[in-house]
Formats: C-alpha cells, structure tokens, sequence
C-alpha cells in the first residue's frame, strides 16, 4: 500500500505544530533540523515519539515538522498531538490506543492574563491596613 503525505496541526500552549508524515525509515525533521538536534533532551525526544512508540510504528513514517511559538516543552507536546491525529487519519483503529494514552486530547491550559493592578494575574499587591 503505497500512501501520500498526510498533514496535521498540533498546539499547545503558544506553539503550533505543522507536521508531513509519509512512508520513510523513521527520519523526523523538526525545522530542517534533526529531531536530537532541535530537542537535545532525551525527555522531549521521547514526548514527539510517544505515539509512534505506543503503535509500534517508529521505523515505518518519516515525519518533517514546521514549528514556532512556544517553549521546548509546549513545541514537543505539539508535535505529539500532530502526530496522533496523523496516524488517526490513516488508520481510525489507531484512535483507541492514542485516546487511553491521551495524546488525542487538546491540552487548553494557558496562561492566564496579568490584570491591571495586580502584579500578575491572580496575585494581589500586599493589602495594609494603615
């Protein structure tokens, strides 16, 4: 089964996630770089390739991935969920296996916005009685 290039997004927190992924040896390009170029810690390496090791299809994708915003960590979580909902749309039964791993889950946490009058978003200035 010969197949063409499947796209997805991923985000979390600020960082958004493009991702190619298509038949190849595993080769996973993060911004023209390697994938233990861009992300020297072990940790978020294992992160992007989560799905792919949940699956057991590590060797069979190569995947080139287009980011920006965010930190390293938020940028990693991104690309995983891009890579899940990659896999899903090739295959629908791969879904089951990501969901009860929660990788297909979109993480909305971010970060609050500092109000006026405050030092930070919840944080009160220090209250004095006289």
């Amino acid at each position: 089964m010969s197949m063409e290039v499947i796209n997805a997004i991923g985000r979390r927190k600020a960082a958004v996630a493009r991702i190619y992924l298509g038949e190849g040896k595993g080769q996973i390009t993060v911004n023209k770089r390697d994938l233990k170029d861009y992300f020297p810690s072990p940790i978020l390496q294992y992160i992007v390739t989560q799905p792919l090791g949940t699956l057991g299809v590590t060797e069979n994708y190569d995947i080139k991935v287009n980011i920006y915003g965010g930190g390293i960590k938020g940028q990693a979580e991104a690309i995983r969920l891009a890579i899940s909902r990659a896999l899903v749309k090739i295959d629908e039964e791969n879904k089951p296996a990501l969901k009860a791993q929660g990788f297909m889950t979109r993480d909305a946490r971010v970060v609050e916005r500092k109000k006026p009058g405050q030092p930070k978003a919840r944080k009160k200035f220090q209250f004095s009685k006289r």
